[in-house]
């Protein structure tokens, strides 16, 4: 029994080690790949972030100074963990971990902020894993497509990476290439997930987060279909096409597939480049404007909102035909369609914050799924604290202690946004997302929440809402309706002119305080 024994372990000892010689040895293999190391590495992770909290806060006073202290300790050292998770484990888990890396007025500053380095960390795959996609996609080599075809990627993201190319006939084109195994471990890896957070709930019962889980398992097969994602790009260029700011770059569908997307290539810097829009003479503030009112229209007006504007995919230009600043919007797989119902209920929701109408902010937040949290949801959509929500979001800008005081209380008042994301409309998750990461370019740039801008939203919203009355009654309705809605952009104009004036006056104020205090040169 002894020799049978030690027979076979030697057997065994043999057999693992030619396979670790096979795998070290062939670079076309990698260990990440197998499902028992990603699964292990998964729930061994889940484990000890688990483990970290349920031991390490547990001798704490809840709510001391010690607490707050050591809880923020735990949360960087957890999201440190999570972060090495998604980059080892790749495609879907980082996709994953960029999402929560978005959410900036709804997670813990040391998730958000150590999770954001997914964007610039993405795996790239070789030249040859690149090859292969094109020869089974397309059905010839590269150098039979391309007179041009750069090794080195312009970007890499969780799902794909761009090269820049030039085709036979002389256009240069960005070419998208899916990371060849994402496809296979998309369903396997949303299942996991799905199996852990279901774990951590047992666990944790008051932290909902399997709106992330199914958030992930609806949009992940859009996004890996780049077909898809070439008819949103044509879609939203007519959607916006009155818009002579935005360039979306055309498709070039002869040479496009599922895994395969060639575009026209457009230069440009990303959009919270101050330096690059200094060097090259293109006003921030117009910038910022211009991108607030193609959001606005997007998502009070049409119900389809481009979801991962990240500094990576929107990036701004100096035309070369006409010299103005331009807005070039990329990557459009992840696109929010939002119902007819939100979308005017999301309109009334933002009048009323815009106004400072409490009862009908109160009304509209519950009608979007907030129950007695309707303060929390204000505030997570504003970015505000409270008292400048009831004080009103357009009368003064954030200031740096009230933003400070948000991040805190994402932390604080977790357990509450989490079981506020679940009750909420599917279609407010990805509508989250998108405002936390517009407000990290106007906060890069130094032109968040001007008046300005929130009277470019209420503008959206009154054409939107006039609109949907205009559907439904009579053609005396109809002229009543459109009066009412040119009366009350007359309203908005005027408002806005009276703050431009303002601020003039209070600018002209103080030079000349100013000329009065300091001496004139002799």
């Amino acid at each position: 029994m002894a020799r049978r024994a030690l027979k076979l372990a030697s057997w065994t000892s043999m057999a693992l080690a030619a396979s670790g010689f096979y795998l070290y040895s062939n670079k076309y293999l990698d260990p990440n790949d197998f499902g028992a190391v990603r699964v292990g590495r998964a729930v061994a992770t889940t484990a000890v972030i688990s483990y970290d909290y349920l031991t390490s806060l547990r001798s704490v006073p809840y709510g001391s100074e010690e607490y707050l202290q050591l809880r923020s300790e735990v949360h960087l050292r957890s999201a440190r963990r999570l972060c090495e998770l998604c980059c080892a484990n790749r495609g879907t888990f980082i996709k994953v971990g960029q999402h929560l890396g978005a959410l900036d007025y709804l997670l813990p500053q040391e998730y958000t902020s150590t999770l954001k380095v997914l964007h610039s960390q993405a795996p790239q795959s070789s030249m040859q894993e690149i090859r292969q996609v094109i020869r089974e996609d397309l059905g010839k080599e590269i150098h039979d497509l391309f007179v041009s075809f750069d090794d080195t990627p312009l970007g890499a993201a969780s799902l794909a990476q761009v090269h820049k190319a030039v085709l036979r006939d002389g256009r240069t084109v960005a070419v998208k290439v899916q990371h060849p195994k994402v496809q296979a471990q998309s369903s396997k890896d949303i299942l996991l997930m799905e199996v852990l957070v279901l774990a951590v709930k047992q666990l944790f019962p008051e932290f909902e987060f399997m709106w992330l889980v199914d958030e992930a398992k609806k949009n992940l097969p859009l996004e890996l279909d780049f077909l898809n994602e070439g008819r949103n790009a044509e879609k939203v260029a007519r959607m916006l096409k009155r818009f002579d700011f935005l360039k979306v770059p055309q498709i070039y569908w002869e040479l496009s597939t599922k895994r395969v997307l060639l575009m026209e290539f457009v230069d440009g810097g990303q959009v919270n480049d101050r330096d690059y829009m200094e060097r090259n003479k293109i006003d921030v503030n117009e910038i910022s404007r211009h991108l607030g009112k193609m959001y606005s229209e997007m998502i009070f007006v049409h119900g389809f909102v481009h979801c991962d504007p990240h500094p990576g995919n929107v990036l701004v230009r100096k035309c070369p035909d006409t010299g103005k600043a331009e807005i070039v919007l990329l990557d459009h797989g992840l696109y929010q369609v939002l119902t007819e119902q939100f979308r005017l209920d999301y309109c009334h929701l933002w009048q009323s914050l815009i106004w400072t109408d409490m009862r009908r902010v109160r009304k509209y937040c519950q009608r979007l799924g907030a129950g007695d949290l309707y303060p929390l949801l204000a505030c997570m959509l504003t970015a505000r604290s409270w008292n400048s929500v009831n004080r009103g979001i357009s009368q003064a800008p954030i200031t740096a202690t009230e933003d400070s005081e948000i991040r805190n209380n994402a932390a604080t008042y977790l357990p509450q946004i989490s079981q506020l994301l679940s009750h909420v409309p599917r279609q407010m998750l990805l509508i989250f997302k998108t405002n936390d990461l517009l407000r990290g370019i106007e906060a890069a740039l130094g032109t968040r929440a001007s008046s300005s801008s929130f009277l470019n939203m209420s503008r959206c919203c009154v054409r939107a809402l006039a609109a949907h009355k205009k559907t439904t009654c009579s053609f005396f309705r109809r002229t009543q309706i459109s009066f009412s809605e040119a009366f009350t952009l007359w309203q908005i104009d005027l408002h806005e002119l009276i703050l431009r004036v303002k601020g003039l006056r209070l600018a002209r104020w103080l030079l000349a305080l100013l000329c009065w205090r300091l001496p004139a040169p002799h």
